[in-house]
């Protein structure tokens, strides 16, 4: 019984030419993607480097969207994340002008989203959030008519 033969080492080439054919794929997939996010955080006048250090970016996007800091522990934290991620990214879209059909683009399909988010004509209008447009996050307690003193008659 001899088991050599000249079929068993020709199917391993084969897979190995489309493991690397999928591998460029994706490499270049994430290069785009990345390219978009990079573009978008220069607009909104922030490094675009920022945009390949993993928890730093989201950081630089808590900046962009207005929310305080905090906001990085709940984007970190398993289930909890997954809620404010998307909340997140819904504040990064109204920044510069797009709606909640975006913000389901940029979630489900972040390569194309991203690019175009970042060369396209949409312009960063400010942070988004209700506290960066009133004036702060507590900064001034009393003057504020949405934080109101404790224990008011």
């Amino acid at each position: 019984m001899d088991y050599s033969s000249d079929y068993s080492s020709g199917g391993i080439g084969i897979l190995a030419g489309i493991g690397a054919t999928f591998f460029f794929i994706y490499l270049a997939i994430l290069i785009v993607a990345i390219a978009g996010m990079w573009k978008t955080f220069e607009k909104a006048g922030k490094p675009g480097w920022a945009a390949i250090i993993p928890i730093y970016n989201i950081y630089i996007m808590i900046e962009i969207v207005g929310k305080p800091s905090i906001w990085l522990l709940w984007c970190i934290l398993p289930c909890v994340n997954i809620v404010f991620s998307i909340w997140l990214i819904n504040l990064m879209s109204k920044s510069f002008g797009k709606e909640e059909g975006f913000t389901v683009g940029l979630v489900l399909l972040g390569f194309i989203f991203w690019p175009i988010l970042g060369f396209g004509s949409a312009r960063y209008l400010g942070p988004s959030a209700a506290e960066a447009q009133q004036g702060g996050f507590g900064n001034d307690q009393f003057g504020n008519p949405n934080n109101p003193p404790f224990n008011q008659p």
